[in-house]
């Protein structure tokens, strides 16, 4: 008799595609080699209807049930895990250990670990002295707070993350943007920014204010300027100014996805472009008194530089190899 396997992301992802398009649990599962029964429990169990079933919903719900049964790999697998505390006592990162693992170990399946996972297990060690000793070695340190509630609201339809295509983060195909606000003086103004992931391009938009409505319309009318191939998702936090996240879809045919509550990491790009931008707009600016002339200078000045990651060619010269 096969071993029965839980349902994966991308299963639950065809799982919610095909419910959308009206097919019915027996369709759906000679699609995907599974029991009828077991796609209509998968439904019920997140206590929605057919209409209303999300993969990333349901997949971080069954991550959520595996952790209460306290089933991790580091927990299981003894051999990963001498190998990833030996490393983290050299003083290496969890993406240096995650990155490195699949080199080392290039035939063993079982020894793998995204560095998510690492801080994940970390944050959630019984306090001790096996937990500072292990803490003390990250260079930096990540302040575990509650993914669960979003104090802001709820944007309505709101795709999540988790739901981007793959390819989006291993930085293969242009056009994937990062976008926020920086916070103008008293919070009173703002400046919109995006980052394209794979180029690093740079662009500031002025905004009238800081309402959906205003986002919505300066950040669709920069983003129509580019070339369609250049103009595929855009990833933004969970602030209310992204609630006209549909319309701006309409109008770019760009698909908005949001990053987790309190996860920059995610938009990890757009961060550190926030910080190379506070060098020219130090807190407490006053953005209704920067003109135009100004912003766009300053966007010159950041796509003019060399850049290591892009093998000390700008932002401008790597964007426009890929449009020859």
């Amino acid at each position: 008799m096969a071993r029965y396997t839980r349902l994966t992301l991308l299963e639950r992802e065809e799982l919610s595609l095909r419910l959308s398009w009206g097919w019915s649990y027996r369709q759906i599962a000679r699609e995907l080699a599974r029991s009828p029964s077991t796609l209509c429990r998968e439904v019920r169990r997140n206590g929605v209807s057919v209409w209303h079933y999300r993969a990333s919903r349901a997949q971080g719900k069954a991550a959520r049930r595996r952790r209460c049964c306290g089933r991790r790999r580091l927990d299981e697998n003894v051999r990963l895990r001498r190998w990833v505390f030996r490393r983290l006592r050299r003083c290496w990162s969890p993406e240096q250990i995650a990155r490195r693992l699949p080199l080392v170990f290039a035939r063993d399946g079982s020894m793998r670990l995204s560095h998510e996972a690492l801080y994940t297990y970390l944050y959630v060690l019984p306090r001790g002295a096996l937990r500072r000793e292990l803490l003390s070695y990250l260079r930096q340190r990540r302040r575990p707070r509650a993914r669960g509630v979003d104090r802001r609201g709820q944007i309505a339809d709101m795709i999540s993350i988790e739901e981007r295509p793959a390819a989006v983060a291993q930085r293969t195909i242009p056009g994937h943007w990062e976008s926020d606000l920086i916070m103008g003086h008293s919070n009173r103004t703002a400046l919109g920014t995006l980052v394209e992931r794979t180029t690093r391009t740079v662009l500031l938009v002025r905004l009238q204010a800081k309402d959906a409505l205003s986002m919505r319309r300066a950040f669709a009318r920069r983003m129509r300027t580019l070339p369609q191939q250049m103009r595929l998702s855009l990833t933004h936090d969970r602030g209310k100014e992204m609630a006209e996240h549909r319309l701006f879809t309409q109008d770019t045919h760009i698909q908005v996805y949001f990053a987790h509550p309190h996860s920059p990491w995610e938009r990890g790009t757009n961060e550190n472009t926030n910080g190379l931008i506070r060098q020219f707009y130090p807190k407490g600016t006053d953005f209704s008194q920067v003109s135009h002339y100004q912003i766009k200078r300053v966007q010159q000045l950041l796509n003019g530089r060399p850049r290591k990651v892009l093998n000390w060619k700008t932002p401008f010269e790597t964007f426009n190899e890929l449009l020859h």
